[in-house]
């Protein structure tokens, strides 16, 4: 009868155990922007830091194009289960994604925005959308001012040029095409010739450099300021057959655009850490859930240029989106 007794009282702690633990998991949910390569990437950075630190990830669907009217029915149906204790996301829209954003922040639910942020993405100042732990991402001005300057270098400080961006409501490649403008205006015989957006349809990016290399016979070099905007770009100048007369460059290192790279249809190729932006929104989010820390309002991983004279250095491949 005391062995009896010796063992339940086991049994009855192991659960006690099992219960208290299951209780104490954390349960975190992170929302794309659209399906591409870097959010694929991002996921597989967040999932292995979960895994690492027993956090439950949960996975919205991928929006098949983007923008707000994609992302928040999507958005809205995740955080509708009731059980998620933070959330992380890129915003579709530096302004329409902030009433849902501040919905879900204000039922109890702490809000990180990842690779795209609300507003300005200034949290710190007094306003409408400074209510998220963090923006965790690229500085992208930073980006587009590398981005021209390695363009500078690689045509002697001079030529025409033009750039290909996505959405102009986007914080990201916003801020890619106002630091490569700030970069270009550096170098006085250098010029910015045009500007279009394509709306991340990759075919559309392909229409507009065409029509621009035909407006410009002279064009140099094009810059490109994501996935679609980049592979549309470096195809029409393929296309067209002046890739050896006109300097290419792309954001995002992506397979398809390091293949090209490699073939030597492209000059260079920016590429952010989203893995690690990953792992962070979920490293931060535990310190700021079980040690209750104070996270920086903003935390930004560097970024590492590829070009043709790198690209097969072996340091180099873990840069590369997967």
């Amino acid at each position: 009868m005391k062995k009896f007794t010796i063992h339940l009282l086991i049994v009855c702690l192991l659960i006690s155990f099992v219960t208290m633990t299951c209780a104490a998991q954390l349960r975190f949910a992170f929302m794309p922007g659209i399906a591409d390569p870097f959010y694929f990437t991002m996921e597989k950075g967040a999932k292995a830091k979960a895994e690492e630190l027993g956090v439950e990830l949960l996975i919205g669907e991928y929006p098949k194009a983007w923008g707000p009217e994609y992302q928040v029915p999507i958005l809205k149906a995740l955080v509708a289960r009731g059980d998620i204790d933070l959330l992380f996301t890129a915003p579709t829209s530096t302004e329409a994604l902030i009433p849902v954003l501040k919905e879900i922040h204000d039922s109890g639910i702490p809000v990180i925005t990842v690779d795209t942020y609300l507003g300005d993405g200034d949290y710190t100042k007094p306003s409408n959308y400074n209510f998220p732990l963090s923006y965790i991402g690229t500085d992208n001005f930073l980006g587009g001012q590398v981005v021209a300057g390695q363009l500078a270098i690689m045509l002697d400080g001079k030529g025409e040029v033009f750039l290909e961006n996505t959405n102009p409501d986007t914080s990201s490649v916003m801020d890619r095409e106002l630091g490569f403008r700030a970069g270009i205006n550096i170098f006085p015989e250098m010029e910015l010739v045009g500007v279009e957006y394509c709306l991340d349809v990759q075919e559309t990016a392909a229409s507009q450099v065409s029509a621009a290399l035909q407006k410009h016979p002279d064009l140099a070099a094009v810059f490109g300021v994501n996935v679609f905007s980049a592979q549309g770009a470096y195809q029409a100048v393929v296309g067209a057959g002046l890739e050896s007369a006109v300097k290419i460059a792309t954001w995002d290192a992506t397979e398809t655009l390091i293949e090209a790279l490699k073939r030597g249809e492209l000059d260079l190729i920016l590429a952010q850490m989203p893995a690690q932006m990953g792992a962070l929104c979920v490293e931060w989010g535990v310190k700021h859930l079980k040690e209750n820390a104070e996270i920086p309002k903003k935390v930004t991983p560097g970024f590492f240029v590829f070009t043709q004279e790198n690209v097969n250095d072996p340091e180099a491949q873990q840069y590369i989106y997967k």
